[in-house]
């Protein structure tokens, strides 16, 4: 069962997008991609809200999750969020099976 985490940072005058490119451009997202347990760290920006960056970031567990939160990454994510003025919302999911009656709307 994997747990994703979707994380809206919002901003002004571009600081979500600024905030998200510092994240990738000072290696922060490889780290957190090599981190154990990471299965996936995504930003992605909504075409309706440009001040907006939303992360997808998902784990194999919360344990992941926990060291991830304990590891001194979180005081860099934790100062880039404050250098932007972010704020964030949060939504947490985990996984479940795919119903076979659902199947017939997936085209891979």
């Amino acid at each position: 069962m994997a747990i994703t985490v979707n994380l809206r940072y919002t901003g002004t005058d571009g600081n979500a997008r600024k905030f998200a490119e510092e994240m990738m451009e000072s290696g922060t997202v490889a780290a957190v991609r090599a981190e154990t347990g990471n299965l996936r760290y995504e930003y992605y920006q909504p075409l309706e809200d440009p001040e907006t960056i939303l992360l997808i970031d998902s784990w194999t567990d919360q344990e992941a999750i926990d060291v991830h939160h304990a590891s001194p990454m979180m005081t860099t994510i934790a100062a880039l969020r404050e250098k932007y003025d972010l704020h964030m919302s949060v939504e947490r999911y985990t996984s479940a099976e795919m119903p076979e009656s659902e199947n017939k709307f997936i085209r891979e």
